[in-house]
């Protein structure tokens, strides 16, 4: 059996478990086999997957863990969602977005973090300037986390200028 079906195989085993986390394992040797159409179809899946556990949350009312790996996973997958939205200029729906992910996980750190994005997505801040001015991508780097966890001094004017403005800082 060809590298090609194996990994076909195994992918279509982690979509129909429902196993983001093994997607994710998966997807190094995705990038490196597939063309840029059926890269496309994997992240869809994940991002399917992900949606279906954030209805499924939601509808528990129970908040994601983070020491849960297919948690992890799917905080992660919606993340990128929200990030692919922010990075296209689309702030409103990625505003939205991290919203949501804001209130979802029970790691406060995270969702301090995801606020931050919240709110430079509501005050129509371009993602280039997040990144520029209130990300610190170094920091965040060394932290080792999927999301943006680290930020510079400009990130606190952003929080005093929502709370100035009654905002939910």
């Amino acid at each position: 059996m060809s590298k090609d079906k194996k990994l076909k195989e195994k992918i279509l085993k982690a979509q129909q478990d429902g196993d983001i986390a093994s997607l994710y394992v998966l997807e190094q040797q995705a990038h490196d086999t597939f063309d840029e159409e059926t890269l496309q179809s994997f992240y869809a899946n994940i991002l399917d997957l992900a949606l279906e556990r954030l209805t499924q949350t939601l509808e528990e009312h129970r908040a994601m863990d983070m020491n849960e790996v297919q948690d992890f996973a799917t905080l992660r997958a919606l993340y990128e969602y929200a990030i692919e939205h922010y990075s296209a200029g689309e702030s409103n729906d990625a505003a939205a977005l991290f919203e949501v992910l804001s209130g979802l996980s029970n790691d406060e750190k995270f969702s301090n973090a995801i606020k931050l994005h919240w709110m430079a997505a509501q005050e129509k801040i371009s993602f280039d300037d997040f990144l520029d001015r209130i990300a610190d991508i170094e920091a965040t780097q060394r932290a080792g986390t999927f999301y943006i966890s680290e930020f510079k001094q400009e990130a606190q004017k952003l929080l005093d200028n929502m709370k100035d403005k009654g905002g939910k800082a």
